[in-house]
């Protein structure tokens, strides 16, 4: 597959930028053979979920919560240490002038709540103002699904592979994928079926492809996992069209979408392409957030959303774990959010992707600047990262793992982020934090280190 176009908008922002028409990964697609398609009663999840995540009951001890806070009830059963010996007294922060400034409190109701247990799901009134925002943002084509909150958004998806894949289960997987999925997914066991990705996202063509030709109908992947805005490591998008057309061939062969998008309000355009969770008529799609990028990292904040019945296997496995979320970085978020209201969050939204979109915009000059002749690139439309390819590098492993180090530049060599081992020129730079002139000397000592690695070509 060659791609012979990228849209204007990625091509358009520095006119001498050498950037990478062709995929970024060539390998071949698995074996070609005959298929056959299942079928399945839609509100019947049976068939994805491992024995380990079916044999999972409701703790006893946790289905008391919920009663404890009944009128007139009197608890003997549960084990919640006395809110009296708590020794905070109250919350309150203060906002950076570039958000409007002035403090949040939390009041003293709401932060006894934070301090104490609670459902494993999230703080009910957190629960339901991201209810509130999935609808408003995404418009889903139905009306039941749930949200689980967790110690960030890899927290619930790891729970998520976990529920889905077994030894040799098949995973459809985007290659290049995000190295923190791949730590946790090579462990389980799971055969990885790489899908490439371009300029426009994942290759709907591709995965059909995959699905079609597939020799068993009893082994075909049953899970898709994908990263559809500012993908990391590669910064690019699955577009509108592609979305359509992936749901539509996930609809075809009964696969189920993880769709995991940290990047979401990192997006570099005013216009948004629709979610997977929008287009989700049959109730296939889990979806997941964060807020780390967006609020803080530390905060530990991400939720997934999607179909209840899935998404109550999620809050099983919590229940055996971590229990609950913290609540007090819930009720924090939750003060803030209550505070702002959704417009005032989208505009918060909107500022950190235009700063994030000028950190890009240095990047890009710096890469112009330094990176003629060295390597090619495609202009990031979303998210932290560019992915280099190192022109005459058949490997950047030791060069970037070793002599870039070296030289005190930390970038990530590209063999990292293939779910399957190989050889590549690829390499993932971010430029989330450096500064404009550390961006420019950084990309220098590459180039450097490229041109010696050439033999001073």
């Amino acid at each position: 597959m060659r791609v012979s176009s990228v849209s204007a908008k990625l091509s358009a922002f520095r006119p001498n930028a050498l950037r990478t028409l062709s995929p970024f990964v060539s390998s071949p697609l698995c074996s070609r053979m005959s298929h056959g398609l299942s079928s399945r009663d839609p509100s019947d999840y049976t068939r994805f979920i491992q024995p380990r995540s079916a044999a999972r009951q409701p703790s006893a001890i946790r289905a008391l919560l919920p009663l404890m806070s009944l009128p007139g009830m009197i608890s003997l059963g549960g084990g919640n240490p006395n809110a009296e010996m708590f020794p905070f007294k109250e919350l309150t922060f203060t906002l950076k002038e570039d958000v409007g400034g002035g403090q949040v409190n939390v009041p003293a109701a709401q932060l006894e709540k934070a301090l104490q247990y609670s459902p494993t799901n999230g703080i009910p009134e957190f629960v339901s103002w991201l209810k509130s925002l999935q609808s408003s943002v995404h418009a889903p084509p139905y009306e039941t699904y749930d949200v689980c909150v967790g110690n960030g958004s890899q927290d619930v998806l790891t729970k998520t592979f976990e529920m889905l894949l077994g030894e040799g289960d098949h995973l459809l997987i985007e290659a290049p994928a995000y190295v923190g999925s791949l730590a946790f997914l090579k462990p389980l066991g799971c055969k990885f079926v790489e899908l490439p990705v371009d300029a426009a996202g994942l290759n709907p063509d591709a995965l059909e492809q995959t699905l079609r030709d597939w020799p068993d109908p009893a082994t075909r992947p049953k899970v898709l996992y994908t990263v559809p805005v500012g993908g990391n490591p590669t910064g690019t998008s699955t577009s509108a069209d592609r979305k359509r057309r992936i749901y539509e061939i996930a609809s075809k062969y009964d696969i189920l979408i993880l769709e995991d998008d940290p990047y979401y309000y990192l997006q570099f355009s005013s216009s948004r392409a629709p979610t997977y969770f929008h287009l989700d008529k049959d109730q296939r799609v889990l979806r997941f957030d964060s807020l780390s990028k967006i609020f803080s990292a530390g905060m530990r904040i991400g939720w997934v959303t999607g179909p209840a019945p899935l998404v109550s296997r999620i809050a099983l496995h919590a229940q055996t774990t971590l229990l609950h979320p913290s609540g007090v970085s819930q009720m924090l978020a939750f003060a803030l959010l209550d505070k702002w209201g959704k417009d005032g969050f989208l505009e918060h939204t909107k500022r950190v992707a235009g700063f994030y979109e000028t950190k890009r915009d240095a990047f890009l000059k710096a890469a112009d600047k330094r990176l003629k002749g060295v390597a090619e690139w495609v202009v990031p439309d979303a998210g932290m990262f560019v992915w280099l390819k190192l022109l005459g590098i058949s490997d950047s492993s030791d060069l970037i793992r070793n002599k870039a180090r070296d030289k005190k530049v930390l970038l990530v060599p590209g063999f990292e982020f293939f779910p399957n081992p190989r050889k590549t020129p690829y390499v993932r730079a971010s430029f989330s934090t450096a500064s404009e002139a550390d961006m420019d000397e950084a990309l220098k000592r590459l180039a450097e280190l490229v041109t010696e690695a050439r033999g001073g070509k």
